[in-house]
């Protein structure tokens, strides 16, 4: 009959690690990689306890994911974008029967001690990453991704979106297109604006003085498109990083008089629910953002279950939906 000994021989690990793991020590700091080929051995080995039973079958009960959102809650209501990822991590949770608990930027990281995985959404400052590394290894970016990174992430590939509308307006015509976007850290470009300023200067289709950068919300982009529209010589066609934005332009447009799009086009990003309800309604391409959070919860498990040593990068597609305010 196999002993602990045994399994700690086989592990690499000592005798002290093998007991804690398969009497399920909740103060145990181990990585997952590790407690699976401890597991894994064991009923290799046929080595019997209830506790390695218990932990072999992997019962849903046992989890507890940590939602670490790296923006204050108010952001949601700014932007729906991100309310629907935490409504996709949430029904996933409740699904899957595991326990969830959400942490907002500023807000105390709770103590807790047994974490099954933790979901970090937005790009995390270094002292949090640092402060979820320390509880689990099990860790799984959205909305984000690190090249390099040890981690899971669950992303959307906005420099093909920002690619895609560029050839898009070039294709019906435009000469001359703009920007109007936010920025998730002061004086920097995000994806969509540095895709969108290489790409559309390799087409010869944008100018410097076409880009505009505020925040993500309708107030900056009815103040930004304000600003450009008061030049009188500004683009024919309009990339606006996200559907609150566009939503302020809109109104600065409409009270200039301007026809959309026959004087000016726009095309957003998200499709927002609200977005079909616009004047004109919002051509916007759609990110399916509520599957960005039911697939990082998804990936968790799934690490968890198998000891998954290599980082896997989720890529959610989008498409273009056109409405009215394109051609």
């Amino acid at each position: 009959m196999a002993t602990l000994k045994d399994i700690a021989a086989e592990a690499g690990v000592s005798l002290a690690t093998v007991s804690r793991v398969l009497n399920d020590d909740p103060t145990l700091n181990v990585k997952e990689e590790t407690k699976h080929r401890i597991l894994e051995i064991a009923e290799k080995l046929e080595y019997k306890t209830s506790s390695a039973k218990k932990h072999l079958t992997n019962a849903v009960v046992q989890h507890h994911v940590l939602a670490l959102y790296s923006y204050k809650q108010e952001m949601e209501i700014n932007d729906p974008y991100y309310l629907s990822i935490r409504h996709g991590i949430e029904t996933q949770c409740e699904r899957l029967g595991i326990e969830l608990t959400n942490c907002y930027k500023n807000n105390q990281l709770p103590d807790l001690k047994k974490i099954t995985g933790v979901l970090i959404v937005s790009k995390p400052a270094p002292e949090i990453l640092r402060k979820a590394a320390a509880l689990t290894d099990n860790i799984c970016f959205i909305d984000f991704n690190e090249p390099g990174s040890e981690y899971d992430s669950v992303d959307i590939d906005l420099a093909k979106i920002s690619k895609e509308i560029i050839d898009f307006f070039i294709e019906h015509g435009a000469k001359r297109i703009g920007f109007i976007g936010g920025a998730d850290e002061p004086n920097k470009a995000d994806i969509r604006e540095a895709a969108f300023v290489e790409y559309g200067r390799l087409k010869g289709v944008v100018r410097e003085q076409d880009i505009y950068r505020g925040d993500f919300s309708s107030a900056s982009g009815y103040e930004l498109a304000k600003k450009m529209l008061a030049t009188t010589d500004y683009p024919s066609a309009l990339f606006v990083a996200s559907d609150s934005i566009a939503i302020g332009v809109l109104r600065s447009i409409h009270e200039l008089g301007l026809k959309i799009p026959q004087d000016i086009a726009l095309i957003s990003v998200n499709d927002i629910p609200t977005a079909r309800f616009t004047f004109p309604p919002l051509s916007t391409v759609r990110i399916h953002s509520e599957m960005m959070g039911i697939q990082g919860v998804n990936l968790l498990l799934e690490k968890f279950r198998d000891g998954r040593a290599l980082p896997l990068q989720v890529y959610v597609p989008s498409k273009l939906k056109l409405r009215e305010t394109t051609q």
